[in-house]
C-alpha cells in the first residue's frame, strides 16, 4: 500500500498559503535515496550520478543532489544554462542531446562539460562548432534488436532514435582518436522504467564487453562507462521496488568478471537517473471540485493533464490517495478528471477509491519526475507551483505558479499588455 509523505492536516495548512494544485517534494526522501545510490556504487572510486535534468529541472532540487556529488545530464541549451546557474559546471555536466544545434555543442564546451555524441556525423558538427574536439568525449551506443531479461522483452532499442551502431561507434572512436581525443566514454539506454534488479547488471555486461573490444581494436583509453537511466520505480502498489544495493552489487560482479581481467579496472562508472532519483519523492496535490453522474461516476479536480500529462498521453498509472481517508474502504469507482477540452484528460479511469467529497484533497503519487517538467499550456492552463517539504517539516516555495501575465508575455508583439485584464 502506498502512503503519501504528507498528511491531510499538513496539506490543509499549506493550502492556506499555496492554493492547489501544486507539486510537492520530500527533501528527506530525496536525501536518503541519493545516499543509498552512492553507497551502492562506492566500490567504484570514480562513480558519479549525472541527474537527468529533464526529469525535474528545478535548481533547488538539483542543488540538494549536488551536495551528494551528483552532476547534471543535460539535453538542451536551457538545461545547460540552468546547470550553470545552479553552480554545476565543468565535467559535472554530461551533454546527451540529439539533433543538436551547433551552438549548444559550443556552449557545453564553454562550460567544460562532456559531450556525449548521439550520431557519428556529430563529430564534424562539434569540430565545426567548437573549432576542435575536446580531450574527453563520449558516444551513445545502440545494439539494435530487442532487449530481453528473464521476465521477457523489456524494450526495443532497434526502434529507438538514439545512439550509434557498433560499426559506427568503432569508426567514431578511430576518427576522434586521430583528431586528438584522449579519454573516451560509452553510453547506452536500452530500456525505460525497469522494475527489476536484473537490468543494470545485464546492460553493464553489454557495455563492458563492448569497451574491452573497443580498447583492444582501436587502442583508445576508455575512461568511463555511463549506464544511463532505466532504473524505474513501482508506480503500482503491488509492484516491488528495485533494491539499489542489490543492483550495485550485481554491476560490481560483472565489472570484476569482464573489465578487471582485461586490465580495465580503472574505468569509472556513471549513471543518468531521473525517475529513480526523484519520482517517488514528489506528488501532485489537487482538490475535488466537481462530481458528475452520467454513464459513469466522475470526480473533477482542479489539476489537469497540464500539471501531469503521463496518464493522458501514455495511459500511465499513478496511484491516488484521498488524504484523510487512507484507511477507508475503496468501495467507489471513479474516473478522476481534469478540465481540459480533451477526453484523455483523466488521472484515473475506473479507479476504486474511497467516497470522495467535494473539497477533499487528492495526492497523486510518483509525480516527482516527468511531472511538472512535462507541463504545458493547452487551453491556457497555467502551470502550478512547486514546493519543497523540508526535513524540519517547513515548506519552501521552489517555483511559483504561473500567472496570466506569464502566459501572455510572449505576445508582446500584439501589445496584449494593454488589453489584458490583470488578475
Amino acid at each position: 500500500m502506498k502512503r503519501p509523505f504528507v498528511t491531510k492536516e499538513q496539506i490543509e495548512e499549506i493550502a492556506k498559503t499555496y492554493p492547489t494544485p501544486f507539486h510537492i517534494y520530500d527533501e528527506k526522501g530525496i536525501r536518503e535515496n541519493a545516499r543509498a545510490l552512492y553507497e551502492a556504487f562506492s566500490w567504484n572510486p570514480g562513480f558519479k550520478e549525472y541527474f537527468a535534468v529533464k526529469a525535474t529541472p528545478n535548481p533547488f532540487l538539483m542543488q540538494i543532489l549536488h551536495e551528494y556529488g551528483c552532476g547534471c545530464d543535460c539535453s538542451s541549451m536551457a538545461e545547460l544554462v540552468l546547470s550553470e546557474a545552479t553552480g554545476i559546471t565543468g565535467q559535472d555536466i554530461m551533454f546527451s542531446s540529439n539533433d543538436t544545434p551547433p551552438e549548444e555543442f559550443a556552449y557545453c564546451e564553454k562550460l567544460g562539460g562532456i559531450i556525449n555524441l548521439d550520431d557519428i556525423t556529430h563529430i564534424e558538427a562539434v569540430e565545426s562548432a567548437v573549432g576542435y574536439l575536446p580531450k574527453t568525449m563520449s558516444c551513445r551506443y545502440n545494439p539494435g534488436g530487442v532487449f530481453v531479461l528473464s521476465n521477457g522483452i523489456m524494450d526495443n532499442p532497434g526502434d529507438s532514435k538514439y545512439g550509434m551502431t557498433e560499426a559506427q561507434i568503432f569508426e567514431a572512436f578511430r576518427i576522434m582518436k586521430e583528431k586528438g581525443v584522449e579519454h573516451f566514454g560509452i553510453h547506452a539506454f536500452l530500456a525505460s522504467n525497469t522494475v527489476t534488479n536484473e537490468y543494470y547488471p545485464m546492460l553493464a555486461k553489454v557495455l563492458f564487453e563492448l569497451a574491452v573490444r573497443l580498447a583492444k581494436e582501436t587502442g583508445v583509453h576508455v575512461a568511463f562507462i555511463n549506464l544511463s537511466g532505466g532504473i524505474g520505480i513501482p508506480y503500482r502498489p503491488d509492484q516491488e521496488a528495485n533494491d539499489i544495493r542489490v543492483i550495485g552489487e550485481g554491476v560490481r560482479k560483472v565489472y570484476e568478471e569482464v573489465l578487471v581481467p582485461a586490465g580495465m579496472g580503472d574505468v569509472a562508472l556513471y549513471t543518468e537517473l531521473g525517475r529513480f532519483m526523484l519520482g517517488p519523492y514528489g506528488g501532485l496535490v489537487t482538490r475535488a471540485i466537481n462530481e458528475k453522474h452520467t454513464y459513469k461516476e466522475y470526480i473533477g479536480v482542479d489539476a489537469c493533464a497540464a500539471n501531469l500529462m503521463r496518464p493522458a498521453i501514455y495511459g500511465a498509472y499513478h496511484h491516488i490517495t484521498v488524504l484523510g481517508k487512507e484507511d477507508a474502504p475503496c468501495d467507489h469507482v471513479y474516473d478522476v478528471t481534469g478540465s481540459l477540452c480533451e477526453n484523455c484528460d483523466k488521472f484515473a479511469v475506473d479507479r476504486k477509491l474511497p467516497k470522495i467529497d467535494m473539497g477533499d484533497y487528492l495526492f497523486i503519487h510518483d509525480a516527482g519526475a516527468h511531472g511538472h517538467s512535462m507541463g504545458y499550456n493547452y487551453n491556457g492552463k497555467l502551470r502550478s507551483a512547486e514546493l519543497l517539504l523540508k526535513e524540519d517539516g517547513s515548506v519552501q516555495l521552489i517555483r511559483r505558479a504561473e500567472t496570466l501575465n506569464d502566459y501572455f508575455a510572449t505576445l508582446d508583439c500584439f501589445d496584449i499588455g494593454k488589453k489584458l485584464i490583470h488578475r
